[in-house]
Formats: C-alpha cells, structure tokens, sequence
C-alpha cells in the first residue's frame, strides 16, 4: 500500500571513487548546493520513476548531473545516467517502466570539479503478489488450492495465506507456503466452517523487496448436502441487486425416489438473525422446488417441509456483493497533476476500510491507499502523477461480515508530459 515514509537520513560517508568508472563505495554527504526528490516515494516493481531536482550554486544553466544508485546486495553506488540542468538548474531523471523492480537508493551530483551534491533518496518498491483459486465455491473439510506468483523472484522464501476477520481490514494467517525456483506458490486449505471468506495472500518483504499483498478472492464453503434435500444456488456470490434461484430436489426419506406434490417452505437467516420464512411452494412431479430471492447482505438459506413429519435441508450460504463506483475528477492530466477519485458503495458501509487499487504490470490488481467510507456511503482519494503513461485504477471494498467485497469499473487515467520544469514538490 502506497504509505507516506519521511526520508532517512544519510547513512553513509564520503564518496571514494574506486578504480573501475562509474562505481562509488557510498553516497556523498549531503552539502545543500544539489536538491533531489523522486515520485512516487514508493511503487510497485516495475513502475516508473521520476527524480528531479534542482542545482543552487551557480553556474546553474547547462550543467552535467549525473544520477547514481545502489541496488540491495550490491556493494557500493553504480552511475546510471546523466542530463545537463536547464537555465534555472532544475534537471529531471526517468526511470523507465520495468527497470525499478527492488528497492533502490539513490544520489546526484554536477559532474566536474566542484564536487556538488545531493543527499541520498530511498525508493521503496512493493512486490507483485498474484492469487487464483482452484475454486471459490466448496463444501467444508474440502481443499480449496491458492496459487499465485511473486515479481521479482524471490523463490524459497515464505507467503502467507489470510482471511479477513472483520470490516477493518484485520487479516488472520491461517497457512503458510513457500516459494518455489521459479517464484510461484501453492498453498491448499480447508475451511472447517461453512461461510463466506474474503482470502488473499501477503509477502511480507526483505531487504530486497517491501511487503506485497494479492487481490482478494472469495470463497463461499457449504456444508455437506441432506441426500434426500438437496439445496444449491444458481450463483453462490451475487451482485447486489441481482436475484439468485434457491433450488433442490425432495427425495422420499434415505431414497432417490422423488417426493412430488410436498409443500416445502424457504427459510432464511440474515447475518445475526434468526431464521424467518421468506416463501413457499410445493414440489413438482420430480420431486424437484424452487425460490427466487433478491437478498441485499449474504443470507443463510434453509428449505423445509411445510407439515409433518418435518425435514429440512443443509444451509446453504449465499453471498452478496457490495456494489462499488469508482469516478476521477479528470480522465487526463499532465505529470504533477493530481486527480481526486470520488466513489459510493452500496448498501451503506459507512465506517468500514475501502481499498483504491491500482493494475500492476503483472496484469494484477494492487492496493495502494487505503479509504474509510464516510456516513453517507461515499469515498474519497487522491493520486499525483510522477510520470506520463496510462494508468488503471479502481476501489475494492474488501468484505464485512454483512457483504462480499466489491470492486468498481476500471478508471482509466491518461497522464501527459508537463511543461518544463515538472511542478511537483519541493525537492531538498
């Protein structure tokens, strides 16, 4: 997630060349004549950054800036690239697309003599977390297999399996995995309990890499069928406001001969609740019934038989997701510029956690803010643009015990060069 973290302080102590070109042991002190800044402060690897400055002691115009970084595990500080400042000093670097994959360290300084510099800046990139799932919908004590990706490699190192436990982002670690050679992982587990799980999978970080977390997925685990009452779902998750078909087959008691011509009444449970009969029926002549029901939140669902002798069904779950929106404030703006992204969710989540996610270069979704929706069911964020492209955005609303998580329709921001110099924060 995409957090403000103030800038350390320089660590290291003066510049030594070594003898092959282009290789400092550490990063200079900081004398003030060479300001640096980079935006974002933190990406997700692969994305492209912007560093830029400015040179205060003059001459400034036309002037060499060469830009040098340290990549962790490797010993001291590598020239990069170089650009010659415009007539005010200012002098922008751009880190392309795909290069910027682990966390980086960097420091400018005006080539020649005079031995101006900057002082060091600190990128912090999230991995790339992807999560499939060899099924959303199972019945308990019946594996469900996650599997997913890490970019870059970081094979032999642990991922972790969660299940969110409430509306407040509050994620549980029920398994563990591991990464294979080629970064990949496979994690099964079985739910002992029947519901509907948000499941997503967290890479905690290392000196390489900070932490990544995947998309949630969702899964919706039944209970066992009654083989003479049978219950199902035409769609186990439904959007909210959709209508879902509740249907089985009344069998006459441990038999697979159809009890036709039985009244059969739906019951259903509301997150809390008690059961309450919501409609009525009677088999047809193959023992077969059915119900079409509009829940707003996930819903419990039982058939029974209307008269004696009573039988019922098993529970049955059924989810409903949380209908999001997602708009921006402007479809294009230029390098520096920031859009505001203005979103609803219904029905009403006020007070719960909402995610604004932003598509990778995996091709994955990955959160980068994280909102809390207001009383009136709305949301807001903001983002500013480093660099010129085009960027896909949308909001997730993880999941409550009242709803499965939802997402908005993709918001899609074209970003265009600025005029020189970029207007972004001042850079130190």
């Amino acid at each position: 997630m995409r957090l403000r973290f103030a800038v350390l302080a320089s660590l290291f102590t003066a510049l030594v060349a070594l003898a092959v070109p282009g290789v400092s042991t550490a990063a200079p002190r900081h004398n003030h004549g060479l300001t640096i800044n980079a935006t974002p402060h933190r990406i997700l690897a692969g994305e492209s950054v912007l560093i830029y400055g400015q040179l205060n002691d003059p001459p400034v115009g036309g002037q060499t800036i060469v830009l040098y970084h340290h990549i962790p595990g490797i010993p001291g500080y590598t020239r990069v690239q170089s650009t010659t400042t415009l007539p005010n000093g200012f002098y922008e670097f751009t880190r392309a697309e795909n290069v910027v994959m682990t966390n980086r360290s960097w420091f400018a300084r005006e080539e020649g003599g005079r031995h101006v510099h900057s002082r060091t800046i600190y990128e912090r990139v999230e991995a790339l977390v992807s999560l499939s799932a060899s099924q959303t919908s199972q019945f308990t004590r019946m594996p469900i297999v996650f599997t997913g990706h890490v970019t870059p490699n970081h094979a032999f190192e642990p991922v972790f399996l969660q299940v969110l436990t409430g509306a407040t982002d509050e994620w549980h670690t029920v398994k563990a995995g591991l990464l294979g050679p080629g970064s990949n992982y496979a994690i099964a587990y079985r739910f002992r309990f029947p519901g509907v799980y948000a499941v997503r999978v967290v890479f905690r970080g290392d000196f390489r890499n900070v932490r990544g977390e995947s998309d949630p997925v969702a899964a919706t685990i039944q209970q066992a069928q009654i083989a003479d009452f049978t219950i199902n779902s035409s769609s186990p998750i439904i959007a909210h406001g959709q209508t879902v078909m509740i249907s089985g087959v009344l069998y006459q008691p441990l038999s697979k001969t159809p009890e036709p011509s039985t009244p059969v009444t739906l019951f259903a449970r509301l997150p809390g609740g008690l059961f309450v009969p919501v409609g009525d029926t009677n088999t047809a002549s193959d023992g077969s019934y059915s119900f079409t029901q509009m829940p707003t939140n996930n819903a419990i669902y039982q058939v029974r038989t209307t008269l004696a002798p009573h039988r019922h069904s098993a529970v049955l779950y059924q989810g409903v997701r949380d209908a999001v929106t997602l708009t921006a404030s402007a479809g294009s703006v230029k390098v520096g510029q920031t859009v505001t992204f203005n979103g609803t969710v219904l029905p009403d989540k006020a007070g719960d956690v909402v995610y604004l996610q932003r598509l990778g270069k995996d091709g994955d979704w990955h959160t980068v803010e994280l909102g809390i929706v207001k009383g009136n069911s709305s949301f807001a964020f903001s983002w500013t643009f480093g660099n010129t492209g085009t960027e896909v955005f949308r909001a997730r609303m993880p999941g409550d015990p009242l709803n499965v998580g939802g997402v908005s329709s993709p918001v899609i921001i074209t970003v265009t060069p600025a005029p020189s110099p970029v207007v972004l924060p001042p850079a130190s």
